[in-house]
């Protein structure tokens, strides 16, 4: 909302790791000089901790951008994994071919060390980077020691980086580990911000944003060191919180007051109340959605005719598209519970049907010739994705979708994802629409979800470096316009400079930088293009 008042051309303190807001200090130099020493000392395992917020994944991304072309990178979010999930994640991110179905961990590794052979013959190096490492069970870290067996004369032919908050090395330190400690060749511990970088950090960021002043003077580093203990993310949400209390109060700077004011909300006042710093912006947006209602209804009443207006035709905000049968206005709970009227055998099939009506198709049941939604789904000019991840990734991806959910009886179901907003999460299930707060989505989500993106006008299932054709002029086309260069000219050959705008798309939206285009990158491009289909994020219309 600050941005056009101070001149900004993006929000400096996103708390995205966005690597080019990365401010190089002394510390962050010498933990991506540790990743890149690992990469190529032979394998083994590179171990880089740090405090919640230090920067950790920011530099790691940095570090993707540096990586030697002759390496093949996966990159593992989320760690709560048992051994098969683990190594079936693994073969996932390479795209390494294993048997459909399979459960058998030695299959699993069977597959991977094959594709690590196959990967040294080639001259190519394979490096595994895992973050929140510290999330990992003591049994998977002494499976990922075993995967590290494999090795010629000269190197060990997996490179593993482990990402962790500082419990990580605690653990690598335990008796039982110490297999795994002998192995670590490189490590570091990413600490907090000194008191003389703080200014240089929240300067280096309003300078990428395109800050052509001081916003922030430097009188107020010694209280912004204080308030912070120089955690770059806590940096962050204070800076963001201090200019919109700035912009707010119609200042040209923030001064000692607002920062102070804006310390006491993201300290003290956690989401009890509306923000004392966004009171005066609520309350103009409300004057002003208040006119806009009232000349919206007027406007509607000369359009409508007067048998709609007995019926009780009444413009209000409501979701795109529900499940037919499911009321207008959602019920606000405490819990996601499955409806006792409807038999919980049938959570999946209601929720198939949910989420095909939102893109616009009708679900077929298996006696009427239908398949599985996936099946169902490509009829329709649709792809299906599965995938386990975090509410991050539905917001980047902003599609609807069905999550595996479990109530306190532990009693699972599905139900599909219509709405989403910085406070609550709204479904359609069984036959209601339920809106619950994030904090109680996050307690009930396994983390499994479904999602349907609409097929892009490409032929090939992936595209690399040296293809050619009209499916690449068009790809460079698409990337161009999401980088606002539209003039840039079009060529038919998936060249150099290509790839690496596909590497900063990838880089950007926290893909494998691989330079290639598969299923999972086009999804993303998919919902980048802005093309006609359901959002989660833009869930309400007036109809």
């Amino acid at each position: 909302m600050y941005l056009s008042y101070f001149g900004l051309a993006e929000a400096p303190f996103s708390i995205a790791p966005d690597p080019r807001y990365l401010y190089m200090s002394q510390r962050h130099q010498e933990a991506l000089a540790h990743l890149l020493y690992g990469v190529n000392a032979g394998g083994g395992f590179v171990l880089l901790t740090g405090e919640v917020g230090a920067g950790k994944t920011t530099v790691c991304r940095c570090f993707l951008e540096q990586i030697p072309e002759s390496c093949d990178v996966a990159y593992i979010f989320n760690p709560k994994l048992t051994v098969p999930e683990l190594l079936s994640t693994i073969c996932a991110e390479f795209g390494i071919d294993c048997p459909a179905g399979n459960s058998s961990v030695k299959v699993y590794i069977d597959c991977i060390n094959a594709y690590l052979l196959a990967a040294h013959a080639k001259g190519r190096h394979t490096v595994l980077i895992i973050d929140e490492a510290q999330n990992l069970s003591p049994d998977v870290l002494e499976q990922l020691r075993l995967l590290t067996n494999l090795e010629t004369n000269e190197r060990k032919l997996l490179q593993i980086i482990l990402l962790g908050q500082p419990e990580l090395a605690e653990m690598v330190a335990q008796p039982e580990l110490r297999q795994l400690a002998q192995r670590v060749i490189a490590r570091f511990h990413l600490g907090p911000l000194g008191k003389h970088e703080v200014s240089a950090y929240v300067q280096h960021r309003l300078g990428v944003a395109g800050a052509q002043r001081n916003i922030f003077p430097d009188t107020l580093t010694g209280r912004l060191f204080q308030l912070s203990g120089g955690v770059p993310r806590i940096i962050n949400v204070l800076c963001d919180r201090a200019l919109l209390g700035a912009y707010t109060q119609n200042k040209e700077k923030v001064d000692r007051v607002t920062l102070k004011q804006a310390a006491h909300e993201v300290f003290d006042n956690p989401a009890a109340k509306p923000s004392s710093l966004l009171r005066p912006l609520l309350l103009g947006l409300l004057l002003a959605t208040s006119v806009f209602v009232a000349v919206r209804y007027q406007a509607t009443e000369q359009e409508i005719t007067p048998k709609q207006n007995v019926a009780g035709k009444v413009l209000v905000p409501k979701p795109v598209v529900v499940v037919p049968e499911i009321p207008d206005t959602p019920t606000i709970s405490d819990e996601l519970v499955w409806p006792e009227t409807i038999p919980v055998s049938q959570s999946e099939e209601l929720a198939y049907a949910g989420l095909l009506k939102v893109w616009g198709t009708e679900y077929r049941r298996p006696e009427q010739g239908g398949g599985k939604l996936c099946q169902q789904a490509e009829l329709a000019g649709l792809h299906c994705y599965v995938a386990r991840g975090w509410l991050e990734d539905l917001r980047e991806l902003d599609m609807p979708a069905i999550l595996q959910m479990q109530d306190k009886q532990g009693e699972r179901f599905d139900a599909t994802l219509v709405g989403l907003d910085e406070e609550s999460a709204t479904f359609a299930i069984g036959e209601k629409i339920v809106t619950v707060s994030l904090a109680v989505f996050g307690v009930q989500w396994s983390g499994h979800y479904t999602l349907l993106w609409r097929k892009l006008p490409l032929m090939s299932k992936k595209m690399r470096p040296g293809d050619y054709g009209p499916d690449v002029a068009w790809l460079g086309k698409q990337l161009s316009m999401l980088e606002g260069k539209e003039d840039k000219p079009q060529g038919l050959l998936f060249d150099v400079p290509l790839m690496k705008q596909i590497k900063r798309f990838q880089l950007e939206h926290g893909l494998k930088p691989d330079g290639t285009v598969g299923p999972q990158t086009m999804m993303y491009l998919s919902s980048m293009l802005d093309e006609p289909g359901p959002r989660l994020l833009k869930a309400f219309v007036a109809e």
